[in-house]
């Protein structure tokens, strides 16, 4: 019963990760610059997942965070400072709304997680009276 701890513990991780990346490709949804100032829109990244623990354990966990190859988005915006000979603007492969779905996804995947820990509680306090 304790092992169903880690499953739901490595499930709370995972969904929390892939609700990390959510928020920073929100943050990022209009940046049209890298870091270093070169004019390069930011590339959406998602989160893919695998089964089983770091030790060989049932479970989820993060198999890698991957760049999104989808096209970036163009704007016609001749005033912006990044904007092309034809007037257009790059701007990042962010959806919002797609955002906004996946990170309800996550959220009630987190809580169904969250709600699967309370149940094993419950199920351990129970057989500790029994067997008290």
């Amino acid at each position: 019963m304790i092992r169903a701890f880690d499953i739901s513990t490595s499930a709370l991780v995972a969904q929390r990760t892939r609700l990390d990346v959510i928020a920073g490709n929100i943050a990022n949804a209009e940046v049209t610059r890298q870091e270093d100032g070169t004019p390069a829109p930011y590339r959406r990244r998602y989160v893919t997942f695998m089964t089983g623990d770091a030790h060989g354990g049932p479970g989820v966990r993060v198999d890698e965070i991957r760049p999104d190859p989808s096209p970036f988005r163009e704007k016609y915006d001749p005033g912006h400072a990044d904007a092309d000979q034809r007037g257009y603007v790059q701007l990042p492969n962010v959806s919002i709304t797609m955002e906004y779905v996946d990170a309800l996804a996550a959220s009630r995947a987190y809580e169904a997680n969250a709600a699967m820990l309370n149940v094993t509680r419950g199920m351990v306090q129970q057989a500790i009276r029994l067997f008290a």
